[in-house]
């Protein structure tokens, strides 16, 4: 398709005598729309993905430090604060291309290869699939286990409330 095209061809006007000249007319927003701007996407956004999607791994406990998950629990007890979920999630966000690093906590009991695996998988479908980026690499630190008879780190309820 062309950007310009040609209107009133040269020929003569009904009855007369006087050619009528050719004008070219330019067409509005020629070209692709998708090379029409840039899309940006903040590194929150890619931490969020991320996150949420390293949590729906079997096997992943908590994401974050101990310190980091006990400060995110008291934080979370403020009203009108949500559930951070991009905590132990950091995200390098380029033009085209994403890495990530994570931390999580895992139950006990699971293979931490398998995990570590699946969460990966998981994270780099789910950012390429939403952001069109590419993921060039997600780093997992396994920083804890979580034991069946541990209680999560959470402050006690108040008693007077």
């Amino acid at each position: 398709m062309t950007d310009m095209t040609e209107q009133n061809r040269t020929g003569t006007l009904e009855g007369g005598n006087e050619p009528v000249q050719t004008r070219k007319v330019a067409r509005r927003g020629g070209g692709d729309p998708a090379g029409r701007g840039r899309t940006t996407i903040a590194d929150g956004v890619v931490e969020k993905i991320a996150g949420l999607a390293a949590r729906d791994v079997v096997g992943v406990h908590a994401m974050g430090s101990g310190f980091s998950r006990t400060f995110g629990a008291v934080r979370e007890r403020v009203p009108g604060q949500q559930k951070s979920v991009t905590r132990g999630v950091k995200a390098e966000v380029g033009e085209v291309q994403t890495a990530l690093d994570l931390e999580i906590v895992v139950d006990y009991g699971v293979a931490i290869a398998d995990v570590a695996r699946a969460v990966r998988e998981n994270v780099i479908t789910a950012v390429e699939r939403m952001t069109g980026l590419e993921v060039v690499e997600v780093n997992i630190a396994v920083s804890d286990v979580k034991l069946p008879e541990e209680e999560d780190e959470e402050p006690e309820q108040p008693r007077i409330q």
